[in-house]
């Protein structure tokens, strides 16, 4: 973890290819990134090494590539470790790893197993003390026992971070989706209502637009030909049916800040579970959308590619991802389009309404990194 002052190099591809020539595409270009963090000073022989990414949804196409997936594996693999790709339950187990494998997310195409780190049912997990919000989250296993960790998140938006990137990627989804006493305070819900309130639901409001049905990962909004009611027990409190009711009948019952501080308090606590200098971080910034890649839906991307970034410091990293995609041109026919944003504007923050600066901060003051970085750009690939 780097000191939160000083200035933390960030290495950065562009997505702009200019020449023909294999060296400077963008796939040459993130092995030219895989080498400048030289693997072999944070991967030992034989390390079982988590590469975290996203696997999307029925739905949400814009992920990262399995290209990109299996450079980072054939790159851990060439200093000696044994790389598998995962990440935790969003919807049942089975059918996540479809969905992965629908997205061409397999071991023939990525080069390594291809796994739920908190297992199929998604209750493997280890409890570990985090801060003052959170208390303790229950991290998932084959994330907390791995030695080394690639961070590879697909940087968009988010409903209530505002920012979806490497923070985000290991607190919430370092966090089992389930915890077996059916209690969602003890699993990922916890991240999202981590204080006593809770979602609150104004059914005489209710249009019956069946937008929140549709959207559920868990199948908590239930619906009987009449009425909506709600299995409380199934729910994880992610907000997504307040995010799409027109008419304000679900919302958030807690402050905002409270979320975003909790992701850097769940970030440190996933990290506290590695050794010092065990994990990197790879941010593509590439079809930047206004939502999650946990929605059933993926809207055209508000800005244009940016490209690759990748670190050995999360803040410094999501720092110069934050920035790269807010000082960018909004593309037309986007949310930030329809919402009159012009260059100059906050793209992500303004178009999404939420401003992850608060987590990047909170990440910040607990010592995660420095939010001062050095963009160096590397060209091709030598």
């Amino acid at each position: 973890m780097s000191n939160k002052s000083e200035t933390s190099v960030v290495y950065y591809a562009s997505a702009r290819a200019t020449k023909w020539d294999y060296k400077y595409s963008l796939i040459a270009k993130l092995e030219e990134l895989i080498k400048r963090l030289d693997f072999s000073q944070h991967i030992e022989p034989d390390d079982y090494v988590a590469v975290k990414t996203h696997f999307g949804s029925e739905g949400a196409h814009r992920i990262v590539r399995p290209i990109f997936l299996r450079k980072i594996v054939e790159g851990v693999k060439e200093v000696g470790g044994k790389p598998f790709v995962t990440d935790s339950t969003r919807i049942m187990g089975w059918d996540y790893l479809e969905v992965a494998n629908q997205h061409g997310i397999n071991p023939m195409s990525v080069g390594a197993p291809v796994i739920l780190a908190d297992g199929i049912f998604g209750y493997d997990n280890v409890l570990v003390k985090a801060g003052p919000i959170l208390g303790e989250i229950n991290v998932c296993s084959a994330i907390h026992d791995a030695p080394a960790m690639m961070v590879v998140s697909h940087c968009k938006g988010h409903i209530e971070a505002g920012y979806g990137g490497a923070i985000k990627n290991i607190s919430m989804g370092g966090v089992s989706g389930r915890h077996r006493s059916g209690d969602w305070k003890q699993a990922r819900g916890h991240l999202h209502v981590p204080s006593e309130m809770d979602m609150v639901r104004d059914l005489e409001l209710c249009n019956f637009c069946m937008q929140c049905y549709h959207v559920c990962p868990t199948g908590a909004v239930l619906f009987d030909g009449t009425d909506i009611s709600f299995d409380e027990d199934k729910c994880w409190r992610c907000g997504r049916c307040a995010r799409v009711c027109p008419e304000e009948a679900i919302t958030r019952g807690r402050e905002l800040t409270e979320f975003q501080q909790g992701l850097a308090e769940a970030a440190q606590a996933v990290l506290g579970t590695f050794a010092p200098g065990k994990v990197l971080y790879f941010n593509f910034l590439l079809e930047v959308q206004p939502e999650c890649d946990c929605m059933p839906v993926a809207d055209t991307p508000l800005v244009q590619d940016q490209g690759i970034l990748v670190s050995t410091d999360i803040v410094a990293i999501e720092q110069a991802s934050y920035d790269l995609i807010n000082q960018a041109a909004p593309l037309p026919g986007s949310l930030a389009a329809d919402k009159g944003l012009r260059q100059g504007n906050r793209i992500l923050a303004d178009a999404v309404g939420v401003d992850a600066q608060e987590q990047i901060d909170a990440a910040a003051e607990l010592g995660l990194g420095s939010k001062v970085y050095e963009l160096v750009e590397v060209e091709g690939k030598d």
